[in-house]
């Protein structure tokens, strides 16, 4: 009899499972049938691409991106939408952007060129130098200050084009634009061109950050595009070559830069928070569509499905729109300062910022005293996603969402196929144009998909 009854009861377990997962399977379905069908994101990426572009933290743009965006969440039935106090650095990049190389005549020919990221700019009269290329920081050591010093460094180490991981290959050269200018700087240099972060050959410079020493004198530092790039290093070959610099940027202070905050409170859980979210800010040159206007309303989307679908979550669901994510991380920092001052808890949060490219699956990531319960568990999950192409994989996750790994929940990447990223990344070429609506859909609706997932089982 006893036997009979544990057979049963591993039967009824057994039946439930199925039901269960039939049950998840079949939302799922309806999620991306509501992201497909009557999907969001693409016309609000539209508006707030075109009407609030080159929203760089700080900036007028940006202010009318947040208002913009937060409207929308407070428009969605039972959220409730909110600003939080930011402030972040503003860095202006001034009316001035004037590049130049000599030909062999001395006649000065055009460079298509940027500022980086919180770059100095030049004098009034701007700068005239001769061009030292070199590969990498340490070609700097090895030159030393007495042949560096008063040139023009031209750091011109490509993006592995045999990479098939693309963000393993940015991450390969761009040592060269984040702390390059200030390592030339170091040894007197008088300014720095990086070539741009693309394995593309175009005529757009790739903007970003570059972060300045405090105990070095900062200089200049400009993205050149890949075909100047190679324009200049073919010249260097043939013989000296002098360029000419005259910029105005520079760094303005603190400015208002608010997160933006839309949330459902959970039925059951409501202190258990689940986090989805991008960075609202982007570069001033271009339109920030894929980075990462469309991580943004990707997020924004998931509350819009769960609402258009009267799905009631057991624990709370929160949007959050990042500050400063491109030239500070001013707004991660703070929300993860309030949460913890706060002793808030984090199941999972969730980053889309990888571009609105097709989805392809997800990486995990946490504590390393949490990580393989969580990542076992939610393994399980795995076949209801193949179906739609996802995969998961362990790894990095996203930079808004690290601050929160203390908390020991799980963090979230969306993985999108990034072949084509790098051609748009921080250019003014990344506009609405670059978008495919079908693909940004997919990504609303596979981020929606997991986040139903966790708010239904948790991740333990």
């Amino acid at each position: 009899m006893r036997i009979l009854l544990c057979l049963f009861l591993s039967l009824f377990v057994f039946l439930n499972d199925i039901l269960s997962q039939d049950g998840d399977v079949f939302m799922i379905k309806k999620i991306h049938d509501e992201a497909l069908q009557n999907g969001h994101v693409y016309p609000w990426l539209t508006d707030l691409c075109v009407k609030h572009g080159g929203r760089i933290a700080g900036s007028d743009a940006y202010m009318g991106a947040a208002i913009f965006t937060k409207d929308i969440l407070a428009s969605l039935n039972g959220v409730k939408s909110s600003f939080q106090d930011c402030e972040a650095n503003y860095w202006n990049r001034g009316d001035k952007n004037e590049v130049y190389m000599t030909d062999e005549s001395g006649k000065l020919l055009p460079l298509n060129a940027l500022s980086l990221g919180n770059s100095v700019g030049t004098s009034n009269e701007g700068i005239m130098a001769e061009v030292i290329e070199v590969k990498g920081l340490d070609d700097i050591e090895a030159l030393g200050h007495n042949r560096v010093s008063g040139k023009i460094i031209f750091y011109n180490r490509p993006m592995d084009a045999t990479s098939i991981r693309t963000f393993s290959a940015y991450g390969g050269a761009v040592d060269q634009r984040t702390y390059g200018p200030s390592k030339a700087g170091e040894y007197g240099a008088a300014a720095a061109l990086v070539r741009s972060m693309t394995t593309n050959q175009d005529d757009f410079p790739h903007t970003g950050l570059t972060i300045y020493k405090d105990s070095v004198s900062k200089i200049p530092g400009l993205a050149l595009s890949t075909n100047d790039a190679n324009k200049l290093s073919k010249a260097l070959k043939a013989g000296p070559v002098s360029v000419y610099i005259n910029t105005n940027c520079k760094v303005e202070g603190l400015r208002s830069a608010p997160n933006v905050i839309g949330e459902i409170k959970g039925s059951e859980f409501p202190d258990e928070i689940i986090l989805i979210g991008g960075h609202l800010d982007s570069w001033d040159v271009g339109q920030g569509a894929h980075d990462d206007g469309s991580g943004c309303v990707q997020a924004m989307e998931v509350l819009r499905i769960f609402t258009s679908l009267g799905y009631h979550p057991k624990r709370t669901i929160r949007v959050v729109l990042f500050s400063n994510e491109e030239n500070g991380l001013a707004g991660g920092k703070t929300y993860a300062q309030f949460s913890n001052s706060n002793k808030e808890f984090h199941l999972a949060a969730l980053e889309s910022d990888s571009g609105g490219f097709s989805p392809k699956g997800f990486s995990f990531d946490a504590d390393t005293s949490v990580f393989k319960t969580c990542y076992r568990h939610v393994s399980k999950w795995l076949p209801m996603l193949e179906s739609y192409g996802l995969h998961f994989e362990k790894g990095g996750t996203g930079s808004d969402i690290g601050p929160l790994k203390s908390q020991k929940g799980l963090l979230i990447g969306l993985r999108t196929d990034s072949q084509r990223y790098f051609d748009f990344h921080h250019t003014a070429n990344d506009s609405i144009e670059a978008v495919n609506r079908r693909e940004l859909e997919l990504g609303a609706a596979a981020m929606t998909s997991m986040i139903f997932l966790i708010d239904k089982y948790g991740i333990k």
